[in-house]
């Protein structure tokens, strides 16, 4: 007859694990000394080695009673069963480790690789982390609403990093976000950016521009003010020379036609 140690030992569990067991009313009553203390044979030692095999198979010990009392093709049944449930668990974790992995590569995770081009074009340029950070940011905004529109935009995006007046609007925004709101700096912003606005052209833009919501233009927007302490004011600026918004910047008409301002095509910064 062996000691609850000694049968722990033979079927390579602990001797918690037994008590546990036994709690749950898996192993069968065992018989006791004199003293009281309990004592196991070998057929307990078969059983418990049953028992901890199915629970490290997965199964449930609220199912293990249950197997352990199932005949052949019942068991059989069963097996088949947790097998199935196996697989799937072990599909999901395979997935939940494919994110895992691709969280490891950074930005990837998020943003297709048009994006993290021209992410990576603004690295190139020397723009700060915080900038590259706030375009990543917003980036990732339009990608999760807007993912069949992002190849055009990346596009034009690039298009502007070839114009060294657009390059030089970057380092303009980047060298401010060491500055105060007030800054008398901020105009000459204000300034550059008009000028570019007015010499782009808005055509290409309308059918993109139609499928941002209000909702996410406020959220892009927000981005923007948040990332730079001129932002409020340089948004101000513009709109005393004709522009209004941000992500969907417009133009203003400045004719009042029936007691309201009229509106160009909208046109993405």
């Amino acid at each position: 007859m062996l000691t609850i140690g000694e049968i722990a030992s033979y079927a390579g569990v602990t001797v918690r694990a037994v008590r546990h067991y036994d709690a749950k009313g898996l192993l069968s009553e065992p018989e006791r000394d004199h003293s009281g203390y309990r004592r196991y044979d070998a057929a307990a030692v078969v059983e418990l080695v049953r028992i901890r095999t199915l629970a490290d198979a997965g199964v449930p010990l609220s199912r293990v009673h249950e197997l352990l009392a199932a005949g052949d093709e019942e068991f059989a049944s069963a097996v088949e069963d947790i097998d199935r449930r196996l697989r799937a668990e072990i599909r999901e974790r395979q997935h939940h480790r494919q994110r895992i992995a691709k969280l490891a590569a950074g930005d990837s995770l998020t943003l297709p690789p048009e994006a993290l081009a021209y992410l990576d074009r603004m690295r190139q340029l020397g723009l700060p982390r915080l900038m590259v950070e706030a375009e990543r940011d917003a980036w990732i905004l339009v990608a999760a609403q807007l993912p069949e529109h992002m190849q055009f935009y990346m596009e034009v995006k690039q298009q502007q990093m070839d114009d060294p007046a657009t390059v030089e609007l970057y380092r303009d925004l980047a060298a401010s976000i060491e500055w105060e709101a007030d800054d008398v700096r901020v105009v000459a912003i204000a300034d550059r950016l008009t000028g570019l606005l007015g010499s782009a052209g808005v055509e290409d833009w309308e059918a993109h521009d139609n499928e941002v919501s209000d909702d996410l233009a406020e959220l892009l927007d927000s981005v923007f003010l948040d990332s730079l302490p001129i932002a409020r004011r340089l948004m101000d600026l513009l709109e005393e020379r004709g522009w209004t918004g941000w992500t969907n910047i417009r133009r203003v008409d400045r004719t009042v036609s029936g007691g309201q301002d009229n509106h160009d095509s909208p046109n993405r910064r």
